[in-house]
């Protein structure tokens, strides 16, 4: 099969890879009906994510077909069509059983496209399958629901809900690439007051305004002056950071007010510096997190119920073997006014469907 293979920093290619098989009875071998590139892919290809290694097909999010289950795989079978979860879970030891997948020490988290190989490709194996793939209804397009792979979750987990964001707050959120879109459109299922949003793209601005900010700011403008001003000089009660860049990161701590939550979400490969000269009198929390997905299936009633603007994100779409180009116009974003990317595959020859 093809797939889509980090060579190391800055080197990439679309070319053949041996075909997945079962290794483990609680696998699935799905084959790759739409898949997505995430902004974690273009840190890895920065080499800001070293344990990736030379030869592993990146991606982790995908929605495809079941086509080969191993016989301890319970919730599934050939012909199903699933949701790739970006997280992988055992289910059994001490952070599965609370829920936090992300930390998974069972051979679990985020493995696909990190540890092992991942679903830019044309099937892909899935540890854990019962926990790890979520059936999908037949409503939810594929291009839709492939965003419900991981920005989402993303988003909702990392930056919503540890950021705690509450009905009549002031959210601020700071970079409106997907993850921040889609944080800003979760934010606003509990009526915050206000949104904020800042990025340096015209055209990511404009689309967080279509997708619920109330004011837009480009960080070159003193967006903590703005914030000031709009909170009688208090400031946000959250920042939802959503870049990964040390100046990002600091500008969120300018703009949070005293008592204020400040919620990562960006991947960063550089240090920050943390100014608790500043901040050690304020009462602000900083949380960090790596998503669990624990509400994928909360949010994929939703989507399907069309309660998320899942259908706005997505600006270009590229076949499967276009995977070289698709990346290029998503990494010069600011150029190509890319929000989301989809690929689906074309038709190829399918694996044999061997018996459980």
């Amino acid at each position: 099969m093809k797939g889509h293979v980090f060579h190391g920093p800055g080197q990439s290619s679309w070319q053949d890879v041996p075909d997945p098989v079962v290794k483990e009875p609680t696998d699935a071998v799905v084959r790759v009906d739409c898949v997505t590139i995430c902004g974690t892919d273009l840190h890895i290809l920065k080499g800001d994510v070293p344990e990736v290694s030379p030869g592993t097909v990146l991606g982790h999010e995908a929605v495809g077909t079941v086509v080969e289950a191993g016989p301890d795989v319970r919730t599934v079978r050939p012909g199903d069509r699933v949701l790739v979860s970006c997280i992988t879970a055992c289910g059994r030891c001490l952070y599965c059983r609370r829920a936090m997948y992300g930390q998974c020490r069972g051979g679990g988290g985020w493995i696909l496209g990190h540890l092992i190989d991942g679903t830019q490709a044309e099937y892909v194996r899935v540890p854990f399958a019962d926990l790890s793939v979520h059936p999908l209804p037949e409503t939810l397009a594929d291009q839709d629901a492939v965003l419900l792979a991981d920005i989402f979750p993303t988003a909702y987990e990392v930056g919503v809900l540890n950021g705690r964001v509450r009905p009549g707050d002031t959210v601020a959120v700071v970079g409106a690439g997907p993850v921040g879109l889609a944080a800003i459109a979760t934010a606003r299922l509990y009526s915050p007051e206000r949104i904020i949003a800042v990025d340096p793209a015209a055209a990511r601005r404009e689309a967080a305004r279509r997708l619920g900010a109330d004011a837009v700011a480009d960080p070159a403008e003193a967006p903590e002056e703005l914030t000031a001003d709009l909170t009688d000089g208090l400031g946000a009660d959250v920042v939802i950071e959503a870049v990964g860049i040390p100046e990002t990161f600091e500008l969120c701590t300018r703009m949070v007010r005293p008592g204020g939550r400040v919620a990562n979400v960006g991947v960063h490969g550089r240090p920050a510096v943390l100014h608790l000269e500043d901040l050690w009198i304020k009462n602000v929390t900083i949380t960090t997190g790596l998503v669990d997905t624990h509400s994928t299936p909360t949010l994929l009633r939703m989507a399907a119920a069309g309660r998320l603007p899942a259908p706005e994100l997505v600006t270009h779409t590229f076949p499967l073997e276009r995977m070289e180009e698709a990346y290029d116009v998503f990494g010069r974003a600011a150029e190509t006014g890319a929000l989301k990317v989809a690929l689906g595959a074309q038709p190829h020859k399918d694996l044999a469907v061997r018996a459980a």
